[in-house]
C-alpha cells in the first residue's frame, strides 16, 4: 500500500486492524485473517482480509 499520509505503514498497518476489529465487534460477526510474508527488497508484506483486503508493503526499518 502506497502510505496515504506521513505516519509510517507499519502504524498505518496497525491502525486498519484496530479499525477493522471493531467494526467487527459492533457488526457482531466477522472473520479477518492476517498473512505475512517477505517480499523484494527484505519489506514485509502485510495482508488484512476482512471482507476485502488491505495490502501494506512495511520497510524492513519500520520492524527493528
Amino acid at each position: 500500500m502506497i502510505p496515504t499520509n506521513d505516519k509510517p505503514v507499519l502504524d498505518q498497518a496497525l491502525e486498519r486492524l484496530t479499525r477493522e476489529v471493531r467494526d467487527g465487534l459492533r457488526h457482531g460477526h466477522f472473520e479477518l485473517t492476517i498473512v505475512g510474508e517477505i517480499v523484494k527488497g527484505r519489506k514485509r508484506g502485510l495482508t488484512i482480509k476482512v471482507g476485502k483486503s488491505h495490502r501494506f508493503t512495511i520497510p524492513e526499518e519500520e520492524i527493528e
